[in-house]
């Protein structure tokens, strides 16, 4: 079985919780299936979940090098060069990180949330559409 879920912002990409935060048993109700791959909590998008151990593995092992494309909201308007610095590879504190797609795109439609997507005033923001194939802490 595989179920495609839009995981709200502010929701654990997991079914229980220690602290009480919402988690996906607060939106799914389908025993022993498990998600493949995780979104972190402050970020929302599609989780895939299955009860299929291989299905599970073949999606979150980095060995498989599934690509996963993310609409990035960021501070400025990127240049080419700094585009390419992402396509190339940056160094992050545990080490640099493979080479992705970058391009920059229109504001993409996403659903109302609370709190609402950040927009300022005095700083221009943009949109970027990132694909990697490797999971990195932001």
């Amino acid at each position: 079985m595989i179920i495609l879920f839009n995981k709200p912002f502010n929701v654990l990409c997991q079914f229980t919780d220690k602290e009480g935060r919402k988690t996906l048993a607060d939106f799914i109700n389908i025993p022993n299936i498990y998600p493949a791959g995780r979104l972190d909590y402050d970020s929302e998008g599609l989780v895939v979940l299955t009860d299929d151990g291989n299905v599970q593995n073949i999606i979150s092992d980095p060995k498989h090098k599934l690509a996963k494309t993310y609409f990035v909201q960021i501070e400025g308007i990127p240049d080419v060069n700094s585009l390419s610095k992402l396509e190339k590879g940056i160094l992050l504190k545990d080490g640099i990180t493979k080479p992705a797609k970058a391009k920059l795109i229109d504001t993409p439609k996403i659903e109302d949330r609370n709190p609402p997507i950040r927009v300022r005033k005095n700083i221009a923001t943009c949109w970027i559409e990132l694909t990697i194939t490797e999971g990195r802490n932001r």
